[in-house]
């Protein structure tokens, strides 16, 4: 038989020391395999419901074909934006051609828009403080933006793990994504640059709860001292069902939390790719007093802004399915008693005023999650940034 004078030819090779054990094993599975599975019959099988493959898998791949084609057709609507980048540098228009593909991702499989981009400054410094999706897809869609429509690169903060996936590097640094400190946050933004940061980082992607969306801050004042030290204005940004595309399975979840915290290993799986309605919003800047505002007033305004932004923008209890459902029907209006938002809003002094805000129920039920999961988010890593 062919496969046993194979599998004779492989043990008569001579392996190296270390890899001989491995081989003999893999020998061994093999050997077993041929055995006692009849393969004569699994090809039979095979030859018989290959017909039905064959009529379910290619609508399939005639489908994504099709998409295909729309998204090319969506970055040939952007050729002449690529064909000046590629002037002025090779890089400029890789950065470009990427941007316009991830455009064309998002508008196909996401309905992505993007709301408040008139609040980004043509020139000069922003940071963008976000909500952590369990994936950043609405990050990567909101470069692809800025660098369309505004001309202008957003730089991120990543979690230090996404720098050690093989191949990932140069696309880090195509696109500006580095595991800064707050030193180098700072001097990124005094140079003018647009900077993002999620201060939750991998704990809020993973562990949030999807049904109240609650923020794992924890202590982190990195992002807080960055904000004091280039004294730059805070855009808070927010993307409804952005637990919605992507979602990491309840069972476990305290146990994958409790590897993360010992381990800082992102140690969680992931499920999703679900066409759900994507809005990025991005609220009017904030600006504070930055001679006298302390580190824990701004971190308690700024998160105070993007708890206000999922209250007024997402649907609560999340839901997949409304999350698609809301590709075609516009979700209804929210009526709410409370006043519009101020079109910036700043910290007075030190002396806190205005810096404080009623406990919604939404805080409770958070607050009352986590004595019960017995799990603290306020951990001792002040300066940590967080990051995508």
């Amino acid at each position: 038989m062919a496969i046993s004078e194979w599998i004779q030819a492989l043990q008569d090779v001579a392996w190296p020391g270390f890899l001989q054990p491995h081989v003999e094993v893999l020998l061994l599975w093999i050997t077993w395999a041929v055995d006692y599975i009849d393969l004569d019959y699994l090809e039979y099988l095979l030859w018989l419901l290959l017909p039905f493959f064959i009529l379910f898998i290619f609508p399939i791949f005639l489908v994504l074909f099709i998409y295909g084609c729309v998204i090319f057709v969506h970055i040939y609507g952007h050729r002449h934006q690529i064909r000046e980048a590629y002037h002025t540098s090779y890089w400029e228009g890789a950065r470009v051609a990427i941007a316009s593909f991830w455009d064309g991702v998002g508008n196909v499989w996401h309905g992505y828009e993007l709301k408040g981009i008139e609040n980004v400054p043509d020139e000069g410094s922003a940071l963008f403080i976000y909500y952590h999706g369990c994936l950043p897809l609405d990050v990567y869609y909101l470069i692809s933006k800025l660098v369309i429509h505004k001309n202008r690169s957003l730089h991120c903060v990543g979690d230090k793990f996404i720098f050690k996936i093989p191949g990932w590097r140069p696309l880090c640094k195509l696109f500006s994504i580095t595991a800064g400190t707050v030193e180098e946050c700072t001097e990124e933004l005094k140079e003018g640059n647009l900077l993002c940061i999620a201060p939750g980082g991998v704990r809020e992607a993973l562990f949030s709860d999807p049904n109240v969306y609650d923020i794992l801050w924890g202590k982190r004042l990195g992002f807080a001292k960055v904000i004091i030290g280039s004294k730059t204005p805070v855009i808070p940004m927010f993307t409804e069902n952005c637990r919605e595309s992507f979602r990491t399975p309840e069972w476990g979840r305290s146990f994958f939390r409790w590897i993360y915290e010992k381990t800082k290993i992102p140690l969680c799986p992931i499920y999703g790719g679900f066409p759900v309605k994507m809005i990025t919003h991005l609220g009017k800047p904030i600006y504070f007093d930055f001679d006298t505002v302390t580190p824990e007033e701004v971190r308690k305004t700024v998160k105070r802004e993007i708890r206000s932004m999922i209250k007024e923008h997402q649907r609560l209890p999340g839901s997949v399915w409304q999350g698609i459902a809301q590709r075609w029907s516009a979700p209804s209006k929210k009526k709410t008693d409370e006043p519009e938002q101020a079109v910036s809003i700043e910290l007075l002094q030190r002396n806190g005023a205005g810096a404080t805000s009623p406990t919604s129920d939404s805080e409770e039920v958070v607050v009352l999650r986590r004595e019960r999961s017995g799990i603290d988010d306020d951990d001792a890593e002040v300066d940590e940034l967080g990051g995508i």
